[in-house]
């Protein structure tokens, strides 16, 4: 019987750019293809994307890619993916919406056929055929697959949690996962580890809901901005029911949350009747008491609608003592201080700020590890890959498998650039394909090498000296005064004077340097010129900003 390999190209390692590749002799099914927005070591970059380079010689093999929901960490780079090839792509029809519009917004929608697929549905793609369950996440409409493949069956449990009271009453379903283990087999599990070290389970959406409504009930006559992920539709179906049954009326402060309410609507998935929804320009019309906006920002992102009123900068929404504000939702690791000064700075516009300290007013859309225990034990798999987590979260489900009675030779740990490979003997770690780096965005341009970010890290703390000094050639003289500019790198009346005295101490070296040798090549005169400049300002001022030396070196007649 053939080999099936499943090469890891992202989402192994840290929370974000999910991505598989699920490939036979003759073909390859793509398993999400998502993004991970960079942290504060990657100064400047957009989006950090999955290790794509190992499909550029394969692109024709490439027959469509599974959206398993509709987060950006799992679609959010499948318009580069899509610069590879041409192919088609299935999901759900809320997460093909968000899929259409991302794609329209790189102009490459052409190049791919958005096929949707409903609960319960069974299609062939390409020689896979693939079931599609559903599953309970914080976006709707998500999806596990179940992928039928020479080496057996392939389960991805998707993003998921078990949650028993689900806004929707859609359910993740494991009596099919139970059939599925018996008939034909679970021959591999991958599955979401990303609260895999937490004990216990997470509370049900539908608790979230009681907490929002207290919140409500203890500012009432104040005017509410509940803040929350603009996919989180199950979170914005309960604050604007919550807000209706009050008397207030909706509005939308945000451009992606407009667009998903829009949608979620659409769709039937958000109910909101259009005599309670209100334009966020409408709302200075209201008294305090008649409204709620619903708005993004909870993470407190640059130019996020939530931060730029906070700032007292926004055109829509001025803050003030008749505002209070709930967050619903709890700090990504990384945002926290970011999040408190967006708090400090609501809190001195006058606004009372509510949040997951005080209310629960937020649950995980992970499983933990009493879900993950009861999941394992329904799909009862073969062969184990934890995946979509940080190393740690891989580890600790790995442990939890074993410690569920999994043989050790049968729990395999991988990383970003893994690949593993199904047999009849089994499941083996085979070979590392990628370097598991991190592709990155600029704009509109790719980039591979992360040597940029340590300068940019410099040039942010420290600031830069550039040191500029013409060369005789043909004398071996400098040619007048050497300059230097500095940007960044001390404020006030100290630069100026230092950025003189290290001119004179360039001056100085430098031509003491051209006396001493006949000849200094260019490369020398660099060296030389960063040290001298290097030398002088971290021992006048402690400091090590980044040394730019430009030396032109001239014959003159």
């Amino acid at each position: 019987m053939q080999k099936v390999s499943i090469t890891f190209l992202g989402g192994l390692g840290d929370i974000g750019r999910n991505c598989a590749a699920i490939e036979t002799e003759e073909q390859i099914l793509l398993l999400d293809c998502g993004q991970l927005f960079p942290d504060e070591l990657m100064p400047g970059a957009h989006s950090v994307l999955p290790d794509l380079s190992y499909l550029e010689d394969k692109k024709d093999k490439i027959i469509g890619c599974i959206t398993t929901h509709a987060h950006e960490d799992h679609i959010g780079a499948l318009s580069q993916a899509l610069k590879y090839a041409e192919f088609p792509i299935y999901g759900s029809l809320f997460t093909l919406g968000l899929v259409r519009r991302r794609l329209q917004e790189a102009q490459i929608l052409h190049r791919c056929e958005l096929i949707e697929i409903q609960d319960g549905d069974v299609c062939d793609i390409g020689d896979f055929k693939c079931e599609f369950l559903p599953v309970t996440h914080s976006v709707p409409s998500g999806l596990i697959s179940a992928i039928s493949t020479p080496q057996g069956l392939i389960l991805h449990s998707s993003d998921f949690k078990l949650d028993l009271e689900p806004i929707d009453s859609r359910s993740t379903d494991l009596n099919r996962i139970t059939e599925l283990s018996k008939n034909p087999g679970i021959r591999l599990l991958l599955c979401d580890s990303t609260n895999s070290d937490i004990p216990g389970r997470s509370a049900s959406e539908s608790d979230v809901g009681d907490s929002l409504r207290k919140a409500f009930e203890l500012n009432r006559g104040q005017r509410i901005i509940a803040a929350c992920f603009a996919s989180h539709v199950h979170r914005v179906q309960q604050i604007a029911q919550i807000a209706i049954e009050e008397g207030r009326k909706i509005a939308t402060l945000g451009l992606s949350m407009k667009r998903n309410v829009t949608l979620a609507r659409e769709l039937d998935l958000l109910k909101i009747n259009e005599s309670h929804i209100i334009d966020i320009e409408d709302v200075k019309d209201y008294s305090a008491h008649e409204v709620c906006v619903i708005s993004t920002g909870t993470q407190a992102e640059p130019r996020s609608a939530l931060a730029v009123a906070a700032s007292g900068e926004s055109r829509w929404l001025t803050i003030g003592e008749k505002d209070s504000v709930i967050l619903s939702s709890r700090s990504i690791p990384g945002n926290e201080d970011r999040i408190g000064r967006m708090i400090n700075n609501l809190m001195k516009l006058g606004a009372s700020v509510l949040y997951a300290d005080h209310l629960e007013l937020h649950t995980s859309g992970h499983g933990q590890q009493e879900e993950l225990r009861v999941l394992h034990s329904a799909a009862n798999p073969e062969w184990f890959v934890p995946v979509h987590g940080e190393y740690r979260h891989l580890v600790a489900h790995r442990d939890l498998a074993l410690e569920m009675g999994m043989p050790p030779e049968t729990v395999l740990l991988a990383t970003d650039g893994d690949q593993v490979e199904l047999t009849d003997e089994g499941l083996t770690l085979i070979k590392k394909v990628t370097s598991g780096g991190y592709p990155f965005t600029q704009g509109s341009i790719l980039e591979e090498t992360h040597q940029i970010f340590p300068e940019r890290r410099i040039l942010g703390n420290e600031g830069c000296v550039i040191a500029l000094v013409v060369v005789d050639a043909t004398r071996n003289l400098i040619v007048g005064d050497p300059k230097v500019i500095s940007r960044g790198w001390l404020g006030g009346d100290h630069v100026t004077k230092l950025e003189i005295d290290l001119e004179e101490a360039l001056k100085e070296s430098i031509q003491k340097s051209l006396s001493a040798q006949n000849e200094l090549t260019v490369e020398q005169l660099h060296k030389k010129v960063r040290r001298v400049a290097g030398s002088f300002v971290n021992s006048q001022t402690g400091r090590r900003p980044m040394i730019l030396p430009i030396v032109e070196y001239l014959e003159f007649d």
